[in-house]
């Protein structure tokens, strides 16, 4: 199953701590508090990226190589911390046979298409007859079987039973997709070509924006990113208190010591650790934004875990509101647009009371956070929050309906902020613009959903004929005096049936027929690649700010500083590597490498040290191994037959004691030769080993090495001074005792020690020879 909207654990602020009494909220100055938490993934694997951060959308597919496996809990359960061990239980031993995690997740999928089954049953749901494919929709712990019109009775194997047809048709199931069928291709096949317009909003003008993530910025050291997030158990044992709380956390040397009683409030600060970093880096993403000409961005709804859970939910105010005030002055001085946009779980059509009122939560939580931004007038009116329609139950109309009654409960900041967008699943443009007209709420035109559900009566696939719709849609925004947005995205080129069709692809290769001052939020699955994507073909404005990535290399990261500043320097001279600013860390350097080719994402990383296998050894067939098998035995033989031709010579008339004496001795001898021989080849190799060792050193240093005053040091002689010693003549033939040095027998040699009779040197008086002088 997919990973639910922050499924990943919070705690109950409402619960009680030890004594009996309400835990209290804590005031901004606790924050500091939170610090001892260490919130980079690379440090603490408790800490994930949120599921939703890394999709295009919210209802798209989520990728499995980016998205970490999250946890699952039974559908029946009355909350996802329910099947969660007790706080003063030991944790769960880690390693579970991936067939017994296989074996669990399938019982957990089963369940929750069983209960779906039986709400969809209860509610009378109906489901309409044309489109494809069928969705279980899960929020927490409510299932939901949304309409995703199913496929002709006719075309269904009668073995397939209703829950496997759900199973396998859920296009948010992790695991491999199942091919589509022969008829549901053919189908696909049959359909009218899209007609699409050929007007580009060319000058561009606009602001073009990605969803929730970079991964420019998601592979940096520290990573930037903000929807860190954990598991339940995590939360659980972060409640007991840390083996040494006045240090910071550390995975194995300081962790939580669960022998100390649990408190509700350390929990909860654990939490707010992943929250407030999440916040600080949304104001560097927007600056990195800025610098590269990019100023929309959709706001992660991870940014605070389960904030909005019916249990363990929280407010963000007032722990997080000193920090998205920061964050939304930073916006606010760039002038950037930021938007919201809530999973597909958040259904205010539902027939079910307990779907409704985790909806509402929802929206309140997103209402929360951008209004805490503190975005001036009209940038807050701008900051939306998008929505789909959701399930149908009991057909369109009484969905409708629903949606009309529980629309008008809603708060008045949240009616100011939400618009409707159309989906790939079950509500076309044509569906939603009537009663966007009739409640004053803006609609959200996404082509690539238009593309797969549309109004055939009325409309033809592609972006020629909903032109016509533009005034309507428009219009709906103005009333309201919010800047419209549009979202654009594109199939995989693979992609044939609906089912298939749904999925992002990783970048877009046009803009829409939109008006070139449009918002456009691109949804793919690249993020803000695709856009440096259109920036390149279009030649927009921003397009000269960027250049392609070196591979595996980073000019604007620390990692390969710290890696230098922990290695021993090998000469005096070496320079200490500089540390970059935290400011700068992630920037694209003065360069702006920040672009990565399509399929190309694998030079965001360092590259992985390759091992190379070694060559396998030739194969000999049988024939050949018994050759040389013989031919060694033979070789063997021949050696002790001469061995023994010998003996017998030189001991022709010995007794056989005698012999074998003998032949005893002279293995023995043979063996020493054979040792003694080793043992000399070894010395001359140590030998030649040092000799070279010691040339090499005498080169770095020089040629020529100086003499130690103390032993050879002679001074030079002066008219003025008779008692100067005269400089040391070397000769071959003197039998004079005094050696020289080492450092002497290299200047003699030039630096190498000589290999014929040692050179000798003799001191000479200059007064003694001038006193024989004079008598002679």
């Amino acid at each position: 199953m997919a990973a639910t909207k922050r499924k990943l654990a919070a705690v109950n602020v409402n619960q009680t701590n030890g004594d009996g009494h309400a835990a209290k909220r804590r005031a901004a100055s606790r924050l500091e508090s939170t610090q001892a938490f260490t919130v980079n993934p690379n440090l603490n694997s408790d800490v994930l990226d949120a599921p939703n951060a890394t999709r295009a959308s919210p209802d798209g597919e989520i990728n499995p190589d980016l998205v970490p496996q999250a946890e699952t809990h039974r559908a029946g359960s009355e909350s996802p911390l329910s099947d969660a061990p007790a706080i003063d239980e030991p944790p769960k031993k880690k390693g579970r046979s991936k067939k017994i995690a296989n074996a669990a997740k399938d019982v957990h999928e089963a369940e929750a298409v069983v209960s779906a089954v039986v709400d969809a049953a209860e509610s009378k749901t109906a489901l309409p007859k044309q489109g494809r494919g069928k969705k279980v929709k899960q929020e927490d712990d409510d299932v939901e079987l949304a309409d995703i019109p199913a496929k002709p009775a006719a075309t269904k194997k009668a073995k397939k039973s209703e829950e496997q047809d759900l199973a396998e048709r859920d296009p948010e199931a992790e695991g491999d997709e199942e091919a589509p069928d022969e008829e549901e291709v053919k189908e696909a096949l049959s359909r009218p070509p899209p007609v699409n317009s050929d007007y580009l909003p060319l000058p561009w003008k606009g602001r073009l924006g990605y969803a929730c993530l970079n991964t420019y910025l998601r592979n940096s050291n520290p990573p930037v990113f903000s929807s860190r997030t954990c598991r339940i158990q995590s939360i659980l044992e972060h409640r007991h208190p840390l083996q040494d709380p006045s240090q910071p956390e550390h995975p194995s040397k300081n962790k939580p010591d669960r022998s100390k009683p649990a408190d509700v409030e350390l929990g909860m600060r654990y939490v707010e650790a992943l929250c407030i970093a999440n916040v600080k880096d949304v104001a560097k993403m927007c600056r990195w934004n800025d610098r590269y000409n990019i100023k929309f961005f959709r706001l992660s709804s991870e940014m605070f875990p389960f904030a909005s859970h019916p249990e363990y939910g929280y407010k963000l105010a007032p722990f997080a509101s000193e920090a998205l005030a920061e964050a939304g002055k930073v916006i606010a001085e760039l002038g950037h647009r930021v938007t919201t946009h809530p999973g597909q779980f958040t259904q205010l059509g539902s027939p079910r009371k307990p779907v409704i009122d985790n909806a509402i939560r929802d929206l309140e939580y997103h209402d929360e956070l951008l209004t805490l931004l503190k975005l001036p007038e009209q940038m807050n009116k701008d900051a939306v929050m998008i929505l789909h329609m959701g399930g149908i139950f009991d057909g369109k109309a009484q969905t409708l309906a629903r949606f009309r009654e529980n629309y008008v409960k809603l708060p008045q900041s949240i009616k100011n902020r939400l618009v409707l967008e159309n989906d790939d699943m079950g509500w076309s443009v044509h569906d939603l613009l009537p009663i966007c007209e009739e409640l004053n709420i803006p609609m959200v035109l996404d082509f690539h959903h238009h593309n797969i559900v549309f109004n055939s009566d009325e409309i033809r696939e592609g972006t020629k004929d909903v032109m016509d719709l533009y005034p309507r849609i428009a219009a709906t925004w103005t009333r309201k005096g919010i800047k419209q947005k549009m979202h654009y995205s594109e199939p995989t080129p693979p992609a044939i049936t609906p089912r298939q069709r749904r999925k992002h692809s990783p970048r877009v290769a046009t803009l829409p027929p939109c008006a070139p001052d449009m918002d456009l939020m691109i949804e793919a699955k690249d993020k803000e690649q695709a856009v440096f994507e259109l920036m390149r073909i279009f030649k927009l404005p921003g397009f000269d700010t960027f250049n392609d990535v070196l591979p595996y290399t980073r000019s604007d990261d620390n990692k390969a500083a710290l890696a230098g500043m922990n290695k021993k320097k090998k000469k005096a001279d070496d320079l200490e590597p500089e540390l970059i600013a935290d400011d700068e860390v992630g920037m694209g350097g003065p360069e702006g490498r920040v672009y990565w080719p399509p399929t190309m994402e694998e030079w965001l990383r360092p590259k992985k040290r390759e091992v190379k296998k070694k060559e396998p050894l030739e194969k000999k067939s049988k024939e050949q191994i018994k050759k040389e098998a013989e031919e060694a035995y033979r070789q063997r033989e021949a050696i002790k037959a001469e061995e023994a031709a010998d003996d017998a010579e030189s001991d022709v008339d010995a007794t056989p004691a005698t012999k074998k004496a003998k032949a005893a001795m002279r293995k023995k001898e043979r063996a020493d030769k054979a040792k003694a021989f080793a043992k000399a080849e070894a010395d001359e190799a140590k030998k030649l080993a040092k000799e070279a060792a010691n040339d090499q050193k005498a080169q770095v240093k020089g040629k020529k090495a100086k003499v130690k005053k103390e032993e050879t040091a002679v001074p030079t002689p002066s008219a003025s001074d008779e008692s100067v010693v005269e400089e040391p003549e070397l000769h071959d033939d003197d039998d004079d005792d005094m050696p020289l040095t080492p450092a002497l027998k290299r200047n003699a040699t030039g630096g190498r020690k000589t290999s014929g009779r040692k050179a000798k040197a003799k001191n000479v008086s200059y007064a003694e020879h001038e006193e024989a002088e004079m008598e002679a």
